[in-house]
């Protein structure tokens, strides 16, 4: 079954850096939309950025600029780099993938997620 394990998340003062990391494994697909989500508390879960099977890379205008999504090359892990990091940014940050062509702007439309590592910047 596929599995994501997301590591770096922790906590950071205002227009500091964190790097996040996700391992994915028993992911069948040759070449899957990878993504990050993000969960800030009392919203809805919200789509930062993600990285399509031809390396194409797409951003919320919340996180454009400051934000880097990067695909492992064996098209399994992802990490995102995350810069200038705001109070607004504290989020439980999910890693995602879709199972199948396209990739996604809508959480419900991933295939699977990981269980989150929590980013908190004061």
């Amino acid at each position: 079954h596929v599995q994501l394990v997301e590591s770096g998340g922790g906590s950071v003062q205002g227009e500091g850096s964190l790097t996040l990391s996700c391992v994915g494994s028993g992911i069948t697909y040759r070449d899957p939309c990878l993504g990050w989500l993000r969960q800030l508390p009392g919203k809805e879960r919200e789509t930062v950025a993600t990285v399509d099977g031809y390396g194409g890379t797409r951003y919320a205008n919340s996180v454009k600029g400051r934000f880097t999504i990067i695909r492992g090359k064996d098209h399994r892990s992802v990490t995102l780099q995350m810069a200038d990091l705001k109070p607004d940014d504290t989020a439980m940050y999910y890693c995602a993938v879709r199972l199948n062509s396209g990739c996604p702007t809508r959480p419900a439309d991933f295939s699977a997620w990981g269980q989150g590592t929590q980013v908190t910047v004061s």
